[in-house]
């Protein structure tokens, strides 16, 4: 049994220790469940018990929640900074600035290493692959690239791309227009621009066309010069439809490409196209790759676990 590591609060205020704990001690149970360690509390003194590593983390925490308390926590507060404190902040080297976007979203910026790659990879190049499990940003930076494109007028629009293909349901037949058949499918792409832009900005630019959003079926045939162009989902695409997609790419325009490898739906024995182009496209000048991992999540705290624990269980062998 490891000895608890005690934590005292210093100097101490009532209402910042309320603050931290949350009602009920939530919060407390919030960072015991994100680092698999449990906190006992009196007054402003902390008991930390769990793996000393974990038990370390658990005491930055406190410190840490606690000199931001001055205002109330937020459980979004809580766990993008359980999040950030996991796997470190990322910090520019010395010299040198994070990338900063225009978007309506001023604190936007890489939170893991991968990230900030990602980012520069993308400013840098008019190519850019980015693979990696789901909740590490790829779509949401992705997007939020494009949009700072845009408000740079580096480009003139955004294409916003997705297969349609269903993530092991039927959905069976869809009513409506080609905009509400494939609605469905982007939603995600929706929800990063509603965050990115807001929903008044997003709906008039989505009527003037400058924000097109279609499945990737339709993009055959099409030259886009002067465009942002993203393929969310690329792990679901084939080799000749992974093909078709990177040469509608014209002048003036950019490319990112996302996908996550582990989650692909398309039919038993059918390659995929994210996978053939990460290795058909390995050598080329130009195309920028990005590989996420489970420490570049930046969602609930218990995501990554999740990940990490999935990605075990498909490293054992299958039982007899």
């Amino acid at each position: 049994m490891n000895k608890p590591l005690e934590v005292r609060l210093d100097p101490v205020d009532n209402q910042r220790l309320a603050r931290l704990c949350g009602a009920l001690d939530a919060n407390l149970r919030q960072i015991e469940s994100a680092l698999d360690v449990s906190i006992a509390r009196r007054g402003a003194r902390f008991s930390v018990r769990g793996a000393p590593q974990l038990a370390a983390r658990a005491a930055q925490a406190l410190e840490h929640f606690y000199s931001k308390a001055s205002d109330e926590l937020t459980l979004d507060d809580l766990q993008l900074g359980l999040t950030e404190l996991m796997q470190g902040i990322a910090r520019p080297a010395k010299g040198k600035e994070l990338p900063q976007l225009l978007t309506r979203r001023p604190d936007l910026h890489g939170r893991t290493p991968h990230q900030v790659e990602y980012i520069e990879s993308i400013l840098a190049h008019d190519i850019t692959i980015g693979i990696g499990p789901a909740g590490t940003g790829k779509t949401y930076l992705a997007v939020a690239c494009a949009v700072d494109a845009l408000e740079r007028d580096n480009v003139k629009r955004i294409v916003l791309v997705r297969p349609a293909v269903e993530a092991g349901e039927r959905l069976g037949f869809l009513p409506g227009d080609l905009a509400q058949k494939v609605d469905p499918y982007l939603r995600p792409l929706y929800d990063a621009l509603y965050d990115l832009m807001g929903f008044d900005k997003t709906g008039k630019l989505l009527e003037r066309g400058t924000i097109e959003l279609a499945p990737l079926a339709y993009m055959r045939g099409r030259t886009l010069n002067h465009a942002f162009i993203i393929l969310d989902e690329a792990q679901n695409t084939t080799p000749e439809q992974m093909k078709m997609f990177l040469t509608r790419i014209g002048f003036g325009a950019k490319a990112v490409v996302t996908g996550d490898i582990t989650q692909i739906d398309l039919a038993r024995g059918q390659k995929s196209g994210l996978i053939e182009a990460r290795r058909v496209l390995a050598g080329v000048r130009g195309i920028a790759f990005t590989e996420f991992s489970a420490a570049d999540v930046v969602r609930h705290p218990l995501v990554a676990r999740i990940i990490d624990a999935y990605e075990k269980q498909g490293e054992e062998p299958p039982p007899k």
